[in-house]
């Protein structure tokens, strides 16, 4: 019994060390990758904590390579664009300003009342509340109101806001996300103009470049504190 015991003790304390290891978020907050092993991790730790014939070092080696995978999935999805969408996905607009994204949807596999039920929970309650919608990678829902119900007082002292606008992602961790250039109408040479302005020797030294459609631009280098550009457009003459 007191074998057992401290097999269990031992087992325990070395998963929470291991998911201390993977970062502190909630199962809620994963990725698809990081749910995956946890939940393989949960299976294999109940397996020498029952059964005294397994080593407990056999049980213990395979928790340790799966949070050796994580670490090396995790290191290759910050490094790399496309393996870190191919592991985690990309956000999906599913209500943008002509109303719901019906493909978008069905890609998501989700129906009319799951996007109620997500929008509820956002504290929305009418389609007509919401600029757009997006489902993060977790799985979780963001929303940009309209002018009329974002957090201000802009109803009650009858102010005009100006609409939201969906900034784009144009570098992401020092790497050019091509798909987003084009939704802001950035070329390489435009880009490489923004990139002088905002004396950018090497793509290494950004953490993140966006744009919106109206210009404002948002941009942080490593070390330092982000900087805000209303109108790159107008400032940088593109």
């Amino acid at each position: 019994m007191f074998v057992i015991f401290l097999r269990v003790l031992i087992i325990y304390i070395t998963v929470l060390v291991f998911l201390r290891l993977m970062g502190k978020r909630q199962i809620g907050e994963m990725q698809p990758y990081e749910v995956v092993i946890t939940l393989i991790i949960a299976d294999l730790a109940t397996v020498p904590m029952s059964d005294t014939n397994i080593p407990l070092f056999n049980g213990i080696l395979p928790l340790a390579v799966l949070v050796l995978i994580h670490y090396i999935i995790t290191l290759l999805t910050r490094k790399n664009i496309k393996i870190r969408r191919f592991m985690s996905g990309r956000p999906v607009v599913v209500i943008s300003p002509n109303g719901i994204e019906y493909k978008a949807l069905k890609e998501l596999n989700m129906n009319i009342d799951d996007l109620l039920e997500s929008i509820r929970q956002c504290n929305f309650y009418s389609f007509d509340q919401i600029l757009y919608a997006i489902i993060e990678t977790n799985g979780k829902m963001s929303v940009i109101p309209t002018s009329a119900c974002s957090p201000t007082t802009a109803q009650d002292f009858n102010i005009q806001n100006p609409p939201a606008k969906l900034p784009h992602v144009i570098i992401s961790d020092g790497k050019i996300i091509k798909e987003e250039m084009k939704l802001v109408d950035l070329d390489n040479k435009k880009l490489n103009k923004i990139l002088n302005y905002i004396k950018i020797k090497s793509l290494k030294d950004l953490i993140i470049l966006s744009i919106d459609s109206e210009g404002k631009t948002y941009y942080q280098k490593k070390g330092e504190k982000f900087q805000l550009i209303e109108d790159i457009k107008k400032e940088v003459k593109l």
